[in-house]
């Protein structure tokens, strides 16, 4: 390339440039196909599922940690999450990270879901039909036991209502089987009747009185036998009272019988 003396300008190869730069842009067309073909194939990642365990937010509530320099970052105060190996300060924020896409990422899943067959559609139906069937039937055991027991109460006093009427009955029995000795001994004594006679309060009260007089009454009658008068040389009703006394004397003899 010829030059003038007088011309100063730096002057360009335009070939030897245009050599240059097409052979730089082979080596990088080059470079990429390497690298194009080195390249890892893409990761075929599971679709969304629904988590299998019971994400625990309550087993620190409540408690204090101490916390220094040398403490794990496990250990340390919030929530960890060993997939990502991050903490988070509260629960809202640890339960949208585990349900964000870079956690899901971290398990190798992505954001989308399953699309649910025709059969699958219909299982869920047979087992949320039968689950409620269950329950049904749960309560329908429940107040089957409950009326069960109802029953069984009401025969327990049914019965316990026929002995006490057998009770009365062998009693209402029993009773008028001691009323006709208790006559024919009142006949064979020459008396008329004395079988039902009760003690009233007043005589209950006079009783000493009674006695009292029960005891004149056997020495009037000492003196009768030792004078051999008569019934009218007494005073009036002399045997009215002395009835009265052996009446009293009897049925205290039958009361003994009975209770014994």
């Amino acid at each position: 390339m010829s030059m003038r003396p007088d011309d100063h300008r730096r002057k360009w190869d335009k070939d030897e440039f245009e050599r240059i730069a097409t052979e730089r842009l082979k080596a990088e067309l080059e470079e990429e196909e390497e690298r194009d073909k080195k390249k890892a194939p893409p990761v075929k990642r599971e679709l969304l599922k629904q988590r299998d365990y019971k994400v625990d937010l309550d087993s620190k509530l409540g408690k204090s940690v101490v916390i220094t320099k040398n403490t794990p970052t496990s250990q340390s105060g919030g929530y960890y999450c060993n997939v990502c190996d991050c903490v988070v300060k509260d629960s809202i924020n640890f339960l949208d990270h585990i349900n964000g896409k870079k956690h899901q990422r971290n398990l190798g899943m992505s954001m989308k879901i399953e699309r649910s067959t025709l059969d699958q559609v219909k299982a869920r139906f047979s087992l949320n039909k039968r689950k409620l069937e269950e329950k049904k039937r749960d309560y329908e055991l429940d107040t089957r036991l409950r009326e069960a027991a109802e029953e069984e109460a009401r025969l327990k006093e049914l019965r316990r209502e026929r002995r006490r009427d057998k009770k009365r009955k062998i009693q209402e029995t029993e009773d008028p089987d001691d009323t006709p000795a208790q006559s024919e001994l009142a006949q064979i004594m020459g008396f008329s009747g004395f079988g039902e006679y009760q003690v009233t309060a007043a005589e209950d009260e006079n009783w000493m009185g009674d006695t009292l007089q029960e005891t004149r009454v056997k020495r009037q009658l000492e003196d009768f036998d030792s004078d051999d008068a008569t019934p009218d040389d007494q005073e009036p009703g002399f045997w009215d009272r002395v009835v009265k006394v052996a009446l009293r004397l009897f049925n205290k003899f039958i009361e003994w019988l009975n209770s014994s």
